[in-house]
């Protein structure tokens, strides 16, 4: 009996000390791992990044009240190879798909939980008193009382020897767990590629609002001209009049302009979450970023085997015959090793004439052995549930086959809209070149008095038409480069040479700032 009871106490005192045992390993590899996005969290601050800002901590729930709270007081500049760091630091859909991991990473760690014995520890009267009086009508019989102090402590250990559903759930949690992952960096490739839109459409509107300026100058001086003419009688008062129509219209383009510049740069602050006083400013132009180094073929087989969604769809079939296996265990023989172990402890006398209160006696039992348990009849719940799951998983199979389809569908559809707007950044860029000279002989011919201001204001007009769709059509095609980056997976993007056609000095005063500034090049697609 001593033996026993001291091997009780040893192996109660390791598992309530927290001493693993070897079937922990796997819960210890779990407890070990650390997801890249923590590590990028981590260490985000290379050598080109500067921002600082984070989220509030999820307890800050308040909301500004004063308008100073919320007033833009600063600047911040921003990269394009910023963003993804950024994202990760600051965004709040981010941190919720990180939360999501850990709460997948602790349900793996319940499920794991059942290759674990469990002890139960019952404490009855820990300690407690007990006193009666007993009292008879007979003379035979002498009256008792009971006066005594007692505890009681038990100990039950029961380890399930015999578990059907104990290995369908673990590993239909670890599938949680890695498709929590994979969710994850489904979200951050697609807020990435919001970022870099939001950030290409905020360099077309600076590059416009350019444009627009040139513009006016250019129509102011066009003005002059028109009023100088009128006032020594070569012009007219019309040729003034549309002049003055063609700056009013480069007015209302600068207008429009600089509103989008400023809604894009508060989507671009929504998206990083800079704090509410801050608007970023980016320092880079609208230009080329590369041309696709890969052809369709290689580019759709790349999209099949790193995107995270087909890999989600068989984790989604894994996860439901996991579920169809513990639903059919249900009704299947369970059995575990129980081990009960009391003692109790006694001070005091109970049912005697009078008691002796320091009359102290103990007892120690241990009872170990098997129990089973089978649920034999369920009314066919869990065939029922069984034949739902099994549907389930072949539902993920169709739902991989559409995806997959899906998934060549979208990389073909990009990589055609980018071959189109390869195309469009050539021809948009001999427009500018033609209006540009066309401009600049209208002009000619009206010093020269051989044509009117409407020529040189139409001109003009469509100078400014095609400076702003060349720059529509670069953003359209970085745009969808990252697209096509985001959908296969590859950072694929080529530098390309740059072709800039020189400016002759005399003509560089009829330029636009875009073409002084050599800010149009044409990689040689």
């Amino acid at each position: 009996m001593g033996r026993v009871k001291k091997k009780f106490l040893i192996v109660a005192g390791l598992f309530v000390s927290g001493v693993n045992p070897l079937w922990a390993t796997t819960l210890q590899k779990i407890d070990s791992y650390t997801h890249p996005a923590r590590t990028i969290h981590k260490n985000s601050d290379h050598k080109n990044h500067k921002i600082s800002y984070q989220l509030n901590s999820p307890e800050d729930l308040s909301l500004p009240s004063r308008s100073r709270e919320v007033l833009v007081k600063t600047f911040e500049k921003v990269d394009i190879d910023q963003l993804e760091n950024i994202l990760i630091k600051n965004n709040r859909t981010v941190k919720i798909y990180l939360e999501q991991i850990d709460q997948s990473k602790s349900l793996l760690k319940s499920s794991l939980s059942a290759w674990y014995p469990t002890i139960n520890l019952t404490a009855n009267g820990f300690p407690q008193y007990f006193e009666s009086n007993n009292y008879y009508n007979s003379n035979s019989i002498s009256d008792t009382s009971s006066k005594q102090w007692s505890s009681s402590i038990s100990a039950q250990i029961q380890w399930d020897l015999i578990n059907p559903a104990r290995i369908p759930e673990i590993a239909a949690a670890r599938d949680g767990y890695e498709k929590a992952k994979h969710s994850y960096s489904i979200v951050l490739r697609d807020l990435k590629l919001e970022a870099n839109k939001r950030y290409f459409n905020l360099q077309k509107a600076n590059e416009e609002i350019k444009v627009a300026k040139k513009s006016i100058e250019s129509s102011t001086v066009g003005l002059k001209d028109a009023e100088i003419r009128f006032q020594s009688g070569i012009g007219t008062k019309l040729e003034v009049l549309e002049a003055k129509t063609q700056l009013a219209r480069d007015q209302q383009l600068l207008n429009i302009k600089l509103g989008d510049q400023k809604i894009g740069q508060r989507s671009l602050a929504e998206i990083l979450n800079f704090p509410e006083d801050v608007t970023p400013q980016i320092g880079s132009e609208t230009q080329v970023i590369g041309i696709w180094d890969s052809s369709l073929e290689d580019s759709i087989v790349a999209a099949y085997s790193m995107r995270e969604e087909l890999d989600n769809i068989l984790l989604d079939i894994s996860i439901n015959n996991s579920n169809a296996n513990a639903a059919l265990a249900s009704g299947q023989p369970r059995v575990s090793i129980v081990n009960t172990s009391t003692s109790t402890f006694y001070k005091g006398e109970l049912n005697r004439i009078s008691p002796d209160t320091n009359n102290e006696s103990s007892s120690f039992s241990n009872t170990i052995g098997l129990k089973a348990s089978w649920y034999i009849f369920d009314g066919g719940k869990s065939r029922s549930l069984y034949n739902y799951n099994r549907s389930k998983a072949e539902e993920a199979k169709l739902s991989f086959a559409v995806k997959r389809a899906q998934i060549r569908q979208e990389v073909e559809e990009v990589f055609f809209k980018l071959e189109s707007a390869k195309l469009n950044i050539s021809a948009s860029y001999s427009e500018v070149l033609s209006a540009r000279e066309s401009l600049r002989l209208a002009q000619l011919r009206y010093k020269s008095g051989i044509t009117t201001q409407r020529e040189v204001v139409n001109n003009q007009r469509d100078l400014t038409d095609s400076e702003v769709r060349y720059i529509i059509s670069v953003t359209s095609y970085n745009t969808l480069l990252a697209d096509l980056s985001r959908q296969t997976g590859l950072d694929d993007i080529k530098p390309c040479d740059i072709k800039v056609n020189q400016l002759n000095e005399e003509n560089s005063e009829n330029s636009s700032s875009l073409f002084e500034s050599n800010l149009i090049p044409l990689c040689q697609l």
